[in-house]
């Protein structure tokens, strides 16, 4: 006899076939990226990367706050890379527990790869006790950047964040065009906002005017890890206002290349010293 199924249970099944959860793409396969969207994240920087993801075709799945708490270690094993991007590195590292902070830290040990830009930097260093992190970094804590120790012309100064003293600035530039060095050039402007600099962890392939490291690598167990404290992922629009001397499509080629190496554990040309 044929089974009778209900319109709704219809709808129930269609929509279990079709749904894309965390750790699942657009084919209901494990996606090899996973990009944290959660509390604390900015929006704009979310969409800029997720803009690269879809023109390079490459397979992602988003998570929140709420559905990353919920992941085991085994879960987030199962993706080759984490992106975390740029927004208030404090709330997003509070709205998760601490347990979830260990499976990812565990993960990543355990062969994911991450790649944090901005605030997802800072994330994956060591935060004072009264914050969470990853603490990817066996202990080692980050600290601001700051341009105008530099004499760089800044741009417009963005809202100011609402940082306590130990992990953020209160007063200076908070947003500005830096210049960044790569071992094999060209120098590159590149967006910058109350970014991190990675001094005392990682090799640099990377650096600010100042010679400290902007873009990091580095092993951490059997993962492959890269920071970066500025924002080559930046689309035109964030630029208003401001002079760069690099075309967005350059930045936005290096910003590719960075996924791609940490999602392949490649490793590229870093600084000796």
């Amino acid at each position: 006899m044929r089974p009778n199924y209900s319109a709704a249970s219809l709808l129930l099944i269609a929509s279990a076939l079709t749904a894309c959860g965390p750790g699942f793409g657009r084919s209901q396969e494990v996606a090899p990226v996973l990009l944290f969207t959660g509390t604390g994240t900015s929006r704009g920087d979310v969409s800029a990367l997720q803009a690269i993801l879809d023109d390079s075709h490459l397979n992602y799945s988003t998570v929140n706050s709420f559905q990353l708490n919920r992941m085991a270690e085994s879960e987030i094993g199962r993706h080759r890379l984490l992106i975390v991007p740029g927004g208030n590195f404090v709330n997003m590292g509070n709205s998760l527990t601490s347990s979830t902070a260990a499976n990812v830290r565990n993960a990543v040990k355990g062969g994911t790869n991450y790649l944090g830009i901005c605030a997802g930097g800072f994330l994956a260093g060591r935060f004072p006790d009264s914050y969470n992190s990853f603490n990817l970094t066996s202990g080692v804590q980050f600290g601001f950047y700051f341009p105008e120790e530099n004499g760089k012309s800044p741009g417009p100064v963005s809202e100011r964040y609402g940082f306590r003293p130990e992990v953020g600035p209160q007063d200076g530039i908070h947003k500005a065009v830096v210049r960044i060095t790569t071992p094999e050039g060209p120098v590159l402007d590149q967006y910058w906002e109350s970014g991190p600099r990675f001094t005392g962890w990682g090799e640099a392939i990377g650096k600010y005017q100042d010679g400290t490291p902007a873009i990091v690598q580095g092993d951490v167990g059997k993962g492959w890890v890269i920071l970066s404290g500025v924002h080559p992922e930046a689309p035109e629009s964030w630029r208003r206002g401001m002079v760069f001397d690099t075309p967005v499509s350059d930045d936005t080629a290096y910003a590719r290349r960075l996924i791609f190496a940490a999602l392949n554990r490649t490793h590229l040309a870093h600084y000796s010293d």
